[in-house]
Parts: C-alpha cells; sequence; structure tokens
C-alpha cells in the first residue's frame, strides 16, 4: 500500500550538482521521520540524511555535511535532497527511508543511480 519513488538520479561531472524527489503516497507523510541512504557496489549501506517528520531537524553524514541539504515539503508528500559538489565518491545507489517511531513501520523506495564521473 505504501510506496516511496525516488528520482532525479543521473551521470553528473566532479563537482556538479544533483536534486533527488522522493514522492511518498498512501501513507500520512507528515508523520514520517524521511531519510536518505546511499549504496556503492562493493560497500555497505550507509546513513546520508535525516529529517524529522516537521521538517525541524536535520542531520548528516560527515561524509556530505556542507556538501548535501535535505528538506522536505509535507504539502506535496515530498522529500528532497539537494546535492552539491559531487564528488566520485558519490557515485551508489540513493534510496529513500520513512519511518514512523510510534509503531516501528519502515518502508524504502527502489533507488535512484547517481554516478559521478571520474
Amino acid at each position: 500500500q505504501v510506496q516511496l519513488v525516488e528520482s532525479g538520479g543521473g551521470l553528473v561531472q566532479p563537482g556538479g550538482s544533483l536534486r533527488l524527489s522522493c514522492a511518498a503516497s498512501r501513507f500520512i507523510f507528515s508523520n514520517y521521520a524521511m531519510s536518505w541512504f546511499r549504496q556503492a557496489p562493493g560497500k555497505e549501506r550507509e546513513l546520508v540524511a535525516g529529517i524529522t517528520s516537521a521538517g525541524g531537524s536535520t542531520s548528516y553524514a560527515d561524509s556530505v555535511k556542507g556538501r548535501f541539504t535535505i528538506s522536505r515539503d509535507n504539502a506535496k508528500n515530498t522529500v528532497y535532497l539537494q546535492m552539491n559538489s559531487l564528488k566520485p565518491e558519490d557515485t551508489a545507489v540513493y534510496y529513500c527511508n520513512a519511518v514512523r517511531f510510534t509503531t516501528g513501520a519502515k518502508y524504502w523506495g527502489q533507488g535512484t543511480q547517481v554516478t559521478v564521473s571520474s
């Protein structure tokens, strides 16, 4: 029933920018904290950024701090990841995640590929 669909990935040059979007449907989006994870070939999945349900607090992995910005628009049921100053090390599949702590409900999108050329 719950659906998360990522978009905005693609090929970009080092130093360039991309904006990822995650559109949510069929659940009460404003009740969920949202986050972005990524996984590169041969590496384990890592947390990139998170945002609370109302958008009042954000957190970032040290590797992306100062370059990436997570935001959400609850009226549009969408969470974003603005990625600037991209590096080849940012190449990965990026996944959207939703969690409601009161119930333990957790959902994942299918991912979108981000490739930063070297």
